[in-house]
């Protein structure tokens, strides 16, 4: 065991039981297996096991299990004993193990500040942090572990000294680390929280890059405030849709659901705003009983000539499925591949259904009790026997309880889906093959590039209680095993 090869499998997923499959194995019972795991070598099994241990009262085998681990030197090792310490009320200890590590900043170094912070030595916290406040991470971290320290002004004058005066970054490596545009943000955090209210909607104006993980800031902290004429005014020439889904939000809250359909139903937003606007509105309708209205918001944007990118087309059958018009979705698929010229009720040919539309068709199927038919089609399809295609068909199989054939139909392709067969595997009671499967070291096909056309948005049946899926060979590392 070493810390280089430690950190290969956790990054990549390659060569090990990955975390989604532990848990899998836990909640149905094979916990003597990830005990066994644990002590060969296997982190995410080590990891789990040591705090399962913990739970019950075992603290000292907890660390011994984790010794190991922790001797190779590697950090995710020494912080999981650490968290372990923390909640078993250890805190100097925990500290006294992270604080080597922290020497060498990045994560180690945040760690070990919200350590501190949380127990006692915000002071000490503050200024670790201050002195690599350079780090994005660790500015955002300064920020959160400053808030009621009394010490906003001197957070203010570090972030501040980062925002250069005139400065633009015209480039994304423009300015590493702590870009303007985060300094600027998390400046902005510092003035809110002093009432400052205006002064952080000023600095967040005169940010570049407005929409980040999704949102923006500037437009959360018009809402928040009940600022909604701005909020308004925002919407109109926030490119993202980002502001509009705030103010529907606001309105939504206060019982104004006509209020906050009007949001995204503007004349004069863009086709840009409306089309991302089209998914918000026809969600906020299903949420309020108004399928009918939501399936007419998705027509509208399925319907003209280029319009069934596959994100609308899976969303509009979503729709008609959810509210018992499955057999009007078929319908519409048969008319969407006449439009295109495509004889789509063969089901094979030259002219069969583009995959990503098709597997939609399957699902529609499958929701109306016709899986067998579904599995047939999917066969007879020019793409019936891809990777892509076996993923998809597994998924409606093990849905319907029908969990061997699920394995059987991916065994073909167990290099493509090496993680998603061995979950069906450990669900069909194979735990031990299961465990061969993901040891396996041979390299496996770089499939990344297909990821966005053939990933299932709606598998979501199989998430654990963190969110991610234990199918899924990304959810856990952010990459497919390679």
């Amino acid at each position: 065991m070493d810390a280089a090869d430690l950190d290969r499998k956790a990054r990549t997923g390659a060569g090990c039981i990955p975390a989604p499959l532990v848990a899998r194995l836990l909640v149905l019972g094979h916990e003597s297996e990830v005990e066994l795991q644990a002590g060969r070598g296997e982190w995410f099994c080590a990891r789990e096991w040591a705090r399962l241990l913990g739970e019950r009262g075992r603290r000292a085998e907890a660390l011994e299990v984790l010794a190991p681990y922790l001797a190779t030197g590697w950090w995710p090792a020494a912080r999981a004993r650490a968290e372990l310490l923390e909640a078993w009320g250890r805190a100097p200890e925990a500290i006294a193990l992270a604080r080597p590590y922290a020497v060498a900043g990045g994560p180690p170094l945040e760690f070990l500040a919200r350590l501190l912070a949380r127990h006692g030595h915000r002071d000490e916290a503050i200024t670790l942090l201050s002195d690599g406040v350079e780090d994005g991470a660790l500015a955002t971290a300064l920020v959160e572990v400053s808030e009621g320290a009394g010490r906003d002004e001197d957070v203010a004058s570090l972030l501040a000294a980062r925002i250069p005066a005139g400065h633009r970054c015209d480039t994304p490596w423009c300015c590493r680390g702590l870009d303007p545009d985060t300094a600027a943000g998390l400046l902005a955090t510092v003035r809110e929280r002093q009432g400052r209210v205006d002064e952080a909607i000023a600095l967040l104006r005169t940010r570049r890059i407005t929409s980040v993980n999704d949102d923006d800031q500037l437009a959360g902290l018009l809402a928040r405030h009940g600022r909604t004429e701005e909020l308004g005014a925002y919407a109109v020439s926030e490119d993202h849709g980002h502001a509009a889904r705030h103010l529907a939000g606001v309105l939504e809250a206060r019982g104004d659901v006509e209020g906050a359909i009007a949001v995204y139903r503007r004349p004069d937003d863009s086709a840009e705003r409306r089309y991302h606007g089209a998914f918000d509105l026809a969600a906020l309708l299903a949420r309020h009983g108004r399928g009918d209205e939501a399936i007419e918001v998705m027509r509208a944007l399925a319907d003209p000539p280029g319009g069934a990118e596959d994100c609308v087309v899976e969303t509009l059958c979503t729709l008609y499925a959810d509210h018992g018009r499955a057999d009007e979705g078929l319908e519409w698929l048969d008319a969407l591949g006449a439009r295109a010229g495509a004889d789509v009720g063969a089901g094979a040919g030259a002219g069969a259904e583009e995959w990503e539309f098709f597997r939609v068709r399957l699902r529609l199927l499958a929701g109306l009790g016709r899986l067998d038919e579904a599995v047939e089609r999917a066969r007879a399809h020019p793409e019936g026997d891809t990777w892509y295609a076996a993923w998809t068909v597994s998924d409606l199989l093990a849905a319907a309880g029908r969990t061997e054939e699920a394995v059987a139909l991916l065994e073909p392709h167990a290099h493509a889906h090496r993680t998603l067969l061995a979950g069906r595997l450990i669900d069909a009671g194979r735990v031990e093959d299961a465990v061969t499967l993901l040891q396996r070291h041979e390299p496996e096909p770089d499939t990344r590039q297909w990821w966005s056309a053939f990933a299932d948005a709606s598998r979501t049946d199989d998430a654990d209680a963190s969110g991610t899926d234990p199918y899924d060979p990304w959810s856990d590392t952010g990459a497919p095993a390679s």
